[in-house]
């Protein structure tokens, strides 16, 4: 045996860096693990300075508790931490950082100079450590209360390290987008952020509910603000709660979604998958959904120790956890309607920080937001409400249809009940209902106006002119009775004449025998022939047509991988979306003004009506600001 091939134990130089290969990726790797040791140490107040995107420079500065004089060189040990002491602690852990290898990490690959004092020292003390020696030198040194971490020359001796690093600008974009994740976390902490001497982020503390918005505007921009649901719900010891964004207010990227659990910041593809089953419904193709959430839950509940960088998390109970994620947001973004004017003025104003400019706003005096029903809890932000506006709980509006209600209920009759039909081609505009005398009076949409071009629906209402596209919201409102029609009757089965035998592995196999009811619930029969052997016998009769046997799979994939699956649903909505998108009011029909009117109010009424079944926008408003500015009134 030679000698290459002979176990042997690794130096500590060699294990410093193996763990840095893990733990420090890049100047944002660095800034991570630095940034998470001062929020552990109770700090209210962190100021970070880099230069050239954190290759150069970086330094951490807190008011944290501080570090003994006399740990300050086993604070450089791999394996060495204050936050755990057995296995207990690690089932249950609340702090950031817990493995105790960061700063060893770091050390191994940079220059790094460590200086604290705690509140009971009468001096502060200093730790040095250059590259792979790790030569701990502690000497005295001046220093207020807290903690100053000094990196210098990141990969200075790992030259192959360093040639994987990108530009300064992109390496500092990393960095930035951490400190951002984690000062959404920590709303209590001050974060002030400088570039080769130049002030980038100045974040105050936040310790009321305006404060939080200011800081979630300041971080996501004041448009996601204005186009974002506050949610705050809790069921069975689970809370969620923060802010969604309308699906209007989508990305072509994944870069505006934030989830903590418990304050950590993840990427978890089970919380994923219900954040997209979620909006399904109401999204436009190819788009991301945004939102800030932060989920709660029972330390024990949650395993944090799944990966080295603490990205990923694994949760007990999955399946509660999907359910109920999925289950919250689904329903917060199905009561969303269309709501009473909420006015910019009511509102905190915006931190002048992180790019914002002053006049961002300027006339834009009103947005509009949905209101959210009473079956689901909602934070109410302090100033963030007009005079019984915004985002409310509220009982189903006052019915606005009248006589008018009857004919647009035969033209637009259900599907499975009247074809459409049975309505003059030319509507007569004679006369314009008048608003009612009192502002209060007038619904969300107003009144119809007139028909443009047999597309547009134009109404005016308290605020201004309303816009809608008839079509897109008729197939809405169509599309929401034929799920509620399934939902109430249940999905008829369809007997196949030969059973289709499907090949399966024998955990997918037990999955599928394990789910019978769940799957006959569906309108599916399957039957077990074997050890990897699966007969399906009878289909939903709406998906006659339909490859069964790789349905199946795919959703047995699912079931495996999640808990849970919607492919069998999201099917049958698909047919449901086309038969309510041909069945729908079509463009060039003209509508008479109570025709018109009835639609407005169903709109009102219905869930999602904000979008179609494609996510298309349905509605649109322009209030009188808006047009004083199209026509220069005022100026």
């Amino acid at each position: 045996m030679t000698s290459r091939t002979r176990i042997q134990l690794l130096s500590p130089r060699l294990a410093n860096q193996i763990a840095a290969g893990e733990v420090v990726e890049r100047p944002s790797s660095v800034i991570k693990e630095l940034l998470e040791n001062s929020l552990d140490s109770g700090a209210r107040r962190i100021d970070v300075d880099v230069e050239q995107g954190g290759v150069k420079l970086l330094r951490v500065r807190d008011d944290g508790c501080g570090i003994a004089a006399e740990d300050l060189s086993l604070a450089l040990a791999r394996h060495a931490t204050s936050k755990i002491r057995d296995l207990q602690d690690l089932e249950r852990v609340m702090s950031l950082g817990f493995r105790g290898e960061a700063l060893a990490s770091i050390g191994s690959v940079s220059r790094l100079i460590l200086t604290s004092r705690t509140v009971d020292a009468s001096e502060a003390w200093q730790v040095e450590s250059e590259g792979r020696e790790m030569e701990a030198r502690v000497q005295p040194a001046a220093h207020p209360i807290g903690t100053s971490v000094e990196v210098r020359d990141l990969f200075f001796n790992t030259p192959a390290r360093r040639k994987f690093l990108r530009t300064e600008k992109t390496e500092f974009d990393h960095l930035q987008e951490i400190i951002r994740r984690l000062a959404l976390a920590h709303f209590d902490v001050a974060f002030h952020l400088r570039h080769n001497g130049k002030v980038v982020l100045g974040l105050h503390e936040a310790n009321d509910e305006g404060g939080r918005a200011r800081r979630v505007g300041a971080v996501c921009g004041p448009a996601f603000l204005e186009q974002a649901l506050p949610i705050d719900v809790e069921r069975n010891g689970l809370r969620l709660w923060g802010w969604i964004g309308l699906p209007t207010f989508s990305r072509s990227q994944t870069d505006l979604q934030y989830f903590y659990v418990n304050g950590r910041a993840v990427r978890d593809k089970l919380v994923a998958h219900a954040v997209r089953q979620a909006y399904r419904d109401v999204l436009f193709n190819g788009r991301h959904p945004t939102f800030v959430l932060f989920f709660e839950v029972d330390p024990a509940a949650v395993d944090v120790n799944v990966h080295p960088t603490k990205h990923e998390v694994r949760f007990r109970d999955s399946r509660m956890v999907h359910d109920f994620l999925y289950g919250m947001l689904n329903r917060a973004l199905a009561d969303v309607r269309p709501g009473d004017p909420v006015r910019l003025e009511d509102k905190p104003p915006m931190p002048m920080a992180s790019g914002l400019v002053a006049g961002e706003f300027q006339g834009q005096n009103e947005i509009s937001l949905p209101a959210a029903r009473s079956e689901l809890p909602v934070t109410e932000l302090p100033g963030w409400r007009g005079s019984g506006a915004g985002y409310q709980s509220r009982q189903p509006r006052k019915s606005h249809i009248g006589e008018a209600g009857g004919a647009y209920r035969e033209f637009f009759a259900p599907l499975e009940q009247v074809q459409v039909g049975s309505v003059s081609s030319v509507g007569t505009i004679s006369a314009v209902d008048p608003l009612p005398a009192t502002q209060s009076d007038v619904p969300p949409l107003g009144y119809a106006l007139a028909q443009l071009k047999g597309i547009y629906i134009l109404a005016e209402n308290a605020a201004g002119l309303i816009l809608v596209d008839m079509h897109a919201a008729h197939e809405r409102i169509t599309y929401e009775r034929l799920k509620a029609a399934m939902a109430s009757e249940g999905l008829c089965g369809q007997p196949l004449l030969m059973p289709e035998s499907i090949a399966l592995s024998q955990r997918e196999a037990d999955c599928a025998e394990e789910h019978t009811e769940w799957f006959r619930k569906l309108g599916f029969e399957l039957q077990r022939l074997g050890p990897e052997t699966l007969a399906i016998r009878q289909v939903p009769a709406l998906l006659g047509q339909a490859e069964a046997g790789q349905l199946v799979r795919d959703v047995l994939a699912d079931l495996l991988e999640y808990g849970s699956s919607d492919r069998i649903q999201s099917h049958l909505h698909e047919l449901l979306a086309t038969m309510a998108c041909h069945g729908s009011v079509r463009a060039n029909r003209q509508l008479t003004l109570p025709e018109m009117n009835a639609l407005l109010r169903d709109m009102e009424h219905t869930e999602r009506s904000g979008q179609c079944n494609h996510g298309r926008p349905t509605w649109t408003r322009l209030n009188m600001d808006e047009l004083d500015k199209l026509f220069l009134r005022g100026r």
